[in-house]
């Protein structure tokens, strides 16, 4: 790509300006149709230091009404510095639908530098490039427009323009010592970055762009964008088709199979929570001086103890060091993002625990069921969740997803006891007793989604409740060995 790659020849320069102001004539245009569509838009522009690349998104965004578009300028941290997973900081920041976002470098360079830079081995540069091609076919079957730019010069070029940049007292700074490294291995750069275009060039295509002809490059950029936002007007948000991945997967029982009499006299009980959950303190401890996220996540019928449980696994962390997520409906600009943005925006930091109060999961319950989404959208869920679960796992975290199940008549009891206890009255809604009505389709949903995301990364456990003493002590009783196995780990 790179290597074979033929500059474009001059071209005239008033036709050239000519059509560099019909383009964006026709890209102001476009932005009120693409907040009427709510057509979420993405421009990476990856490129060779000093090539342009800051240059380039000005003639991008300069007939853009600022209200319709943002750019940002990730980041490349060492690892050792980087609390969060590797596609966090570019997650985070995907635009509402109707908006452009624009990425002054990204994914692209925060691998190909790590990599060379040796912060990372082949092993984990070859996951974060897999997690690339996840994160774009997933922003994409989510209805994204993803133009994928990189603005090229070569080792002569890239000479000049550093120099120039070093010698003037008020640009010297915008070259950092990365910069010069690049510089200096430059052919090693340049095979990484042919390599990554290839892996990841399948799902979203990459375009190359003479960065030596700045002009030109400014009008090839605005023309690709013009080009995909009129197909993406014309087609209509796009709905990718589900699909399956192999992982591998637990065998899970099925709920009307599980044995729910289990039960802990109140003596046994209080002797173990003492004993648990002062090994838990203990393990904070450790994970957090190890650097080990822990996510715990918490699924469940509606009265079956979540909150109790959640409870006193908290009850004895350093509060310095853990979050509980509850999760709600979305909020409108929740709703306007893909879905599981909301989720990446309340990942810990590494050595913090997070609990999350409902997850991701109600893609394939509620909004199944309640028509939230369509039905390529919640089959789809299934691969997405287990892709981003390995993420999370391939970054270091411990990943436990936790069922808490009760029966029917379970139910009804606590229900009763809510509705006629003034202080609980609260806890019970209208939804509650709507959704009660729904158990059998519900129980239908769950069964399947236990049995197509309970990964050997990241499992699931049915919590037997309708003991909730023994429900605690059993799911205390597994986080605190699946820390220690972590803890282990790294030893």
């Amino acid at each position: 790509m790179l290597k074979d790659f033929k500059g474009s020849k001059d071209e005239d320069s008033s036709a050239l300006k000519a059509e560099i102001r019909a383009l964006r004539e026709r890209l102001l245009a476009q932005q009120q149709l693409v907040r009427d569509q709510k057509l979420p838009v993405i421009v990476l522009v990856e490129g060779w230091a000093a090539a342009g690349k800051g240059s380039l998104i000005n003639e991008l965004i300069s007939e853009i009404d600022p209200r319709f578009y943002n750019v940002v300028s990730p980041v490349v941290l060492p690892e050792k510095e980087e609390r969060y997973p590797f596609l966090y900081q570019y997650a985070r920041a995907i635009p509402e639908n109707g908006k452009i976002m624009f990425y002054d470098s990204g994914w692209m360079e925060g691998a190909v530098r790590k990599f060379l830079r040796r912060d990372i081995t082949k092993k984990q540069y070859k996951e974060r490039v897999r997690s690339v091609n996840e994160f774009e076919r997933q922003l994409r079957d989510g209805g994204y427009l993803i133009l994928k730019l990189f603005l090229h010069i070569d080792q002569d070029e890239q000479r000049k323009r550093l120099n120039a940049l070093r010698e003037n007292y008020e640009t010297e700074w915008r070259v950092t010592e990365d910069d010069l490294w690049q510089h200096r291995e430059y052919k090693v750069f340049r095979e990484t970055y042919d390599e990554f275009m290839e892996q990841t060039g399948k799902t979203v295509k990459w375009h190359i762009l003479d960065g030596d002809k700045k002009r030109q490059a400014a009008r090839d950029a605005l023309r690709l964008l013009v080009e995909m936002i009129d197909k993406g007007l014309e087609n209509g948000r796009y709905v990718g088709k589900p699909f399956s991945e192999k992982f591998p997967l637990l065998k899970m029982q099925k709920l009307s199979e599980v044995d729910l009499s289990p039960s802990l006299d109140d003596e046994e009980y209080r002797r173990e929570l003492k004993k648990l959950q002062k090994r838990l303190g203990e393990l904070h401890n450790t994970i957090y001086r190890k650097k080990i996220p822990v996510i715990l996540c918490y699924e469940g019928w509606d009265a079956a103890g979540k909150g109790g449980n959640i409870r006193r696994i908290a009850r004895p962390l350093d509060p310095r060091g853990f979050d509980v997520m509850p999760i709600a409906s979305p909020e409108p600009h929740e709703l306007n993002r893909q879905y599981l943005w909301r989720f990446w925006t309340r990942l810990p930091r590494s050595g913090h625990v997070c609990i999350f109060d409902r997850t991701w999961y109600g893609r394939v319950m509620v909004e199944r069921l309640e028509g939230f989404c369509s039905e390529d959208d919640w089959k789809r869920a299934y691969n997405e969740m287990n892709e981003f679960e390995r993420q999370l796992t391939d970054w270091g975290a411990v990943v436990i997803k936790f069922w808490i199940h009760i029966d029917q008549d379970t139910q009804l009891a606590r229900f009763t006891d809510r509705q006629n206890t003034p202080e609980k009255q609260w806890k019970l809604t209208e939804e509650d007793w709507r959704n009660r009505e729904k158990w059998p389709q519900y129980e239908e949903a769950i069964d399947e989604m236990l049995q197509k995301t309970s990964t050997e990364n990241a499992p699931w456990y049915i919590i037997e409740s309708n003991d909730k003493k023994y429900a605690r002590i059993k799911t205390l009783k597994i986080v605190i060995k699946a820390l220690e196995k972590a803890c282990e780990g790294q030893l």
